[in-house]
């Protein structure tokens, strides 16, 4: 059923991409909002409690309205269900369309729009920066947001799936990085700003939830990538980036691609008063970008990257489908 559910809900949301400002979404940000007003008292033991509602009991429902469909309608409508939570959870759609502004920008030879659109995208200053320097940030950003709207949910999804629990996977995976993205942005918020042990609950649970996730997408580069390099620069220089998880991925895909990643940073532009976090990115800049403790090896970034990239992230895609289908039907056959 998980190969089925996540293949239909990929081709409805190429066919139909869910809008920036939808009711799901509205419904998560006031849930996280309610969570941390009325439970971030300040103290240790409230990170955890405001982190447990806020993602746990939507995780609970997606499990429970699961379970209900199928015990009392059948396996038909369970499967419906499950799709309808990966169409809100997963897809390429929620992000791409940045990509694909910023790569036709650089193709024309627009790097001024190029600039605009990736300072908008992430909201970071992206001002005079050259044309390499706007390609190797296009690429980090586009690989780690693919990692976390179709890879990550694809991993604890199909993960949990296998043990009867449904759609929670997915739910628990986009909801542990909601809110550890929301809280961060929250923090520089002029009124009512989240604690500083409710981030770090955040964090660290984020960082837990994501492990075994960013694990297995580096891996995938790997296979579809250039096996050899993509392992080598993923034992060598994960830890140039601040964090660990996106570091892994980042240097695997620079190892697959032999393209240099990583080196510098963006200096993020403060957002509105407990601004929308944008859910079409799905990261923080400043846990993508590398430091400036040197670069990985590889080649200099140029346009003709971008599309390798697509073709990476797309061979990775079809990789992992393929495995699924070839687990589902030794199942079905067993």
């Amino acid at each position: 059923m998980s190969f089925f559910a996540i293949l239909c809900a990929l081709l409805i949301e190429q066919l139909r991409p869910l809008a920036y400002h939808n009711p799901v979404y509205g419904a998560v940000l006031g849930w996280t909002r309610w969570t941390s007003r009325n439970f971030d008292a300040g103290r240790p033991h409230h990170g955890w409690v405001a982190w447990s509602l806020a993602v746990g009991l939507p995780s609970l429902i997606a499990l429970g309205v699961h379970w209900l469909l199928l015990h009392f309608l059948g396996l038909a409508f369970a499967l419906l269900w499950s799709i309808a939570v990966l169409y809100t959870t997963l897809g390429f759609r929620q992000f791409s369309h940045h990509f694909t502004g910023i790569r036709d920008a650089l193709d024309m030879g627009d790097e001024a729009l190029a600039r605009e659109l990736l300072a908008r995208w992430q909201r970071v200053d992206a001002a005079d920066l050259p044309r390499s320097a706007i390609v190797r940030h296009v690429i980090e950003y586009s690989v780690i947001a693919a990692h976390r709207h179709v890879f990550g949910v694809l991993a604890w999804f199909s993960i949990l799936a296998a043990f009867g629990f449904g759609p929670a996977g997915a739910v628990f995976y986009r909801m542990s990085e909601f809110v550890a993205r929301y809280w961060a942005q929250k923090t520089h918020a002029s009124a009512q700003p989240a604690s500083v042990w409710v981030r770090q609950v955040a964090d660290r649970a984020w960082a837990a939830v994501d492990w075994l996730p960013a694990r297995i997408t580096a891996l995938g580069f790997a296979v579809v990538g250039s096996f050899e390099e993509a392992i080598h620069c993923w034992r060598n220089d994960a830890r140039r980036f601040p964090d660990l998880n996106d570091g892994v991925i980042l240097a695997a895909t620079s190892g697959a691609l032999n393209v240099r990643l990583g080196g510098g940073q963006l200096a993020p532009i403060a957002s509105p008063r407990d601004a929308w976090p944008q859910p079409s990115s799905g990261e923080t800049p400043s846990a993508l970008i590398g430091l400036d403790s040197g670069s990985t090896p590889g080649r200099e970034p140029v346009l003709a990257h971008l599309r390798s990239v697509v073709g990476l992230v797309w061979r990775s895609v079809v990789m992992w489908m393929v495995l699924l289908a070839l687990l589902t039907l030794a199942r079905l056959l067993g």
